[in-house]
């Protein structure tokens, strides 16, 4: 690590921010002795806020079939291969059942962008699970949705809504998504999200074909000053029934430096290890934490549908019930001197 790295992370960690090209600097000239000072750093800032509390979010993946066709999605329209299904209202609202038995406080309904799921059938299930869990947060990763929609889900009692931006760069945002979709909806469907009042979460994928170093920097840029509630980064991962199969997959080198980039320009966002960070890396999900994420994601969808819920090849956690699943992600982190907290995790002063 040189003096110019050295002075960059310091600047960040006293709140002062970069411009894009310091940004890729910051990047460019990243080795282990600069990855261990900003993961010091970041656990600093992040304990701070959060002490040694870990948030937990119970995951339900509602539907793998999706409209869209985005290059590097195993759920894509045009894979012919994907194995398809949705789930009813009633399996949605007994999987938040299973969930809040299990301490849950927070429900993150995720699925791909499903006509099924219109307005009225979202918001009855969003309302339902409410209804039935006062005390709950939900949080919904739906896709690209008018800003009246988005405004119905809010008024039926979404609290958070989880949209990644992939990339800050139109450009590379083209080369990743068919024509039919465009970077400016995209940013559209964020700001909607924002001015909705909704605890908002973008995101993007470390290593994605075409990405850059200048690319990521503009990822930096846009995060600092977006400043969203919520941020979900994690390695890209081929599928072998995607265009990108033969793509390098991300690493978690980059994933986990990024991450401690992210908890010093936003010492409150709410950040996750996430599901990507812990197939690529047994550790993965520990190495995260450690790097200054606050936040995991035990799955709580069915059993018999998680392994067609395939965004990517060889995801984890597919064959575990739900109680498995929370219990050995609560040893992972008291492994590494953290626990599970049952809380809502609402993002530090959001009104």
């Amino acid at each position: 690590m040189d003096l110019k790295e050295k002075e960059l992370i310091y600047r960040l960690n006293r709140d002062e921010k970069l411009s894009e090209a310091e940004y890729s600097e910051l990047i460019k000239g990243r080795d282990e002795e600069a990855a261990v000072l900003l993961a010091n750093l970041a656990a600093e800032k992040r304990k701070a806020v959060f002490g040694d509390a870990v948030y937990t979010r119970g995951l339900i993946e509602i539907s793998s079939n999706c409209r869209n066709n985005c290059l590097y999605c195993g759920i894509r329209r045009d894979n012919q291969n994907a194995k398809r299904y949705r789930l009813t209202k009633e399996e949605i609202i007994s999987c938040a059942d299973e969930g809040y038995g299990l301490g849950f406080r927070t429900f993150v309904l995720q699925g791909g962008e499903d006509p099924y799921y219109t307005d009225d059938v979202l918001c009855g299930i969003v309302s339902a699970i409410k209804c039935g869990h006062p005390d709950c947060a939900v949080t919904l990763s739906m896709g690209e949705r008018s800003k009246g929609s988005y405004r119905k889900l809010y008024d039926a009692g979404a609290d958070r809504y989880l949209l990644r931006h992939e990339t800050a760069d139109a450009e590379h945002y083209f080369k990743l998504h068919p024509k039919e979709m465009s970077f400016e909806n995209r940013m559209r469907c964020l700001r909607d999200l924002r001015e909705t009042g909704y605890q908002v979460g973008c995101g993007f994928m470390v290593g994605s074909p075409f990405q850059t170093d200048e690319t990521l920097a503009g990822d930096l840029k846009f995060i600092e000053l977006f400043r969203p509630e919520m941020c979900g980064i994690g390695p890209f991962i081929p599928h072998h029934d995607t265009p990108f199969a033969k793509e390098k997959a991300g690493t978690v080198e980059l994933t986990l430096f990024l991450l401690s980039v992210i908890r010093l320009i936003l010492p409150k966002v709410l950040l996750p290890a996430t599901t990507a960070l812990g197939t690529v890396d047994p550790d993965g999900r520990e190495k995260g934490i450690l790097a200054g994420a606050n936040v995991v994601m035990p799955n709580l969808s069915p059993k018999e549908v998680r392994k067609k819920y395939e965004l990517y090849d060889n995801k984890i956690c597919t064959g575990e019930e739900s109680a498995q699943c929370s219990k050995c992600l609560e040893a992972r982190m008291r492994s590494v001197g953290y626990r599970l907290v049952v809380d809502r995790g609402d993002a530090p002063g959001f009104k």
